[in-house]
């Protein structure tokens, strides 16, 4: 059983050859060549399924080199309370395969075609962050004559991300994307990048299409070796900084809070009466705790310090809490001094009816 698989393995390259002489004989007519049968040439659709899985490498001593290119494409969401982020971003993979080479000339000058990327061996990359998301529904690779091979993939990833949240919002957040390979070590494959930072910085400012709560500011890459059961797998990693804008939060959360307090203050020292300042301030104060859950619900709990913004509804509350004090004791005092004028008066009355009798 064994010896008839390797039979059927060696005989689809002289299938190929056959069928390459049958093409030469056809461009010596006049016949032209197509996509159909460069692809027959490769063989992709007869030999085994092997060369799909198997790594391309044709020296034991050289790893083979993936070089990657990263573009950010748009920040859709980002969850202070889960501490995730959503990144939306186009990742390209260039790396070299010796065994699928062809001659243009022979074909007519065809030099590139474009297959399945399931046809050949591609580099299974692996994301540490990534907790959910998409996979590319773009399953296809660009192969040229010269055994390069050439992917683009459009990728959707929710990542934890450990968001300080001590100035918010006028915060920034830096969030890592690593990239890895844990399949193969470095003595097999190693992985780098094929521009600057600042160049995909430029690309990535030129395509990003999200204009909303975040702005993308900053990315810078580290590239270094995991060591894991003594062994080195390499790794690169994108730093991605981005800035939040605080329009929304201001005229939603801080000018409200603010409205309100000095709403609370002009009542206190308004001329309206104690009972009619102590309805307004505890509404003031239901309106004030209003803005507080909903700064709460955006807020993660488990932030190792407080948000300024947070200190900042605690003070301006508790000033509030101190008005409503203020004024529950100038009611008593006022409630206090009636009762003493009318005890006054019962005895000034009765003083002065004894003296009429």
């Amino acid at each position: 059983m064994g010896l008839s698989k390797h039979r059927r393995i060696e005989a689809a390259p002289l299938q190929g050859n056959h069928h390459f002489e049958h093409l030469k004989q056809g461009l010596l007519r006049g016949t032209s060549a197509t996509y159909y049968d460069v692809v027959e040439y490769l063989n992709v659709s007869s030999h085994s399924k092997l060369h799909a899985h198997i790594l391309p490498k044709t020296s034991l001593k050289e790893p083979l080199e993936v070089k990657m290119h990263f573009m950010l494409v748009a920040i859709p969401s980002v969850v202070e309370k889960l501490q995730m982020v959503t990144f939306y971003f186009v990742l390209n993979l260039e790396w070299k395969n010796s065994f699928a080479t062809w001659n243009p000339q022979d074909f007519c000058n065809i030099s590139k075609v474009v297959l399945p990327t399931d046809t050949y061996w591609s580099p299974p990359i692996f994301i540490l962050e990534r907790v959910n998301g998409q996979n590319s529904n773009l399953d296809y690779m660009a192969i040229t004559h010269n055994s390069s091979f050439n992917s683009t993939q459009p990728f959707q990833v929710t990542l934890t991300c450990s968001l300080m949240i001590l100035k918010f919002p006028f915060d920034t957040q830096t969030c890592n994307l690593s990239i890895a390979l844990f399949l193969y070590p470095v003595t097999d494959l190693v992985m780098k990048t094929r521009r600057t930072p600042a160049e995909m910085m430029r690309d990535s400012q030129s395509y990003f299409l999200t204009d909303g709560e975040w702005k993308f500011t900053n990315l810078s890459i580290i590239d270094y070796r995991e060591k894991l059961d003594d062994e080195e797998f390499s790794v690169v990693t994108y730093v991605i900084s981005m800035e939040r804008r605080p329009t929304l939060y201001i005229l939603n959360l801080i000018l409200p809070t603010c409205a309100l307090y000095l709403l609370d203050m002009a009542v206190l020292f308004g001329p309206s009466s104690l009972e009619e300042k102590l309805s307004f301030q505890i509404a003031i104060i239901l309106g004030s705790s209003m803005l507080a859950v909903v700064l709460n619900n955006i807020l993660p709990t488990s932030s190792n310090k407080p948000p300024v913004i947070g200190v900042f509804f605690l003070g301006t509350f508790l000033l509030m809490i101190m008005a409503v004090l203020d004024t529950f004791f100038l009611l008593h005092q006022q409630h206090k001094s009636l009762r003493l004028d009318k005890v006054l008066g019962s005895f000034q009355q009765d003083a002065h009816a004894e003296l009429a009798t």
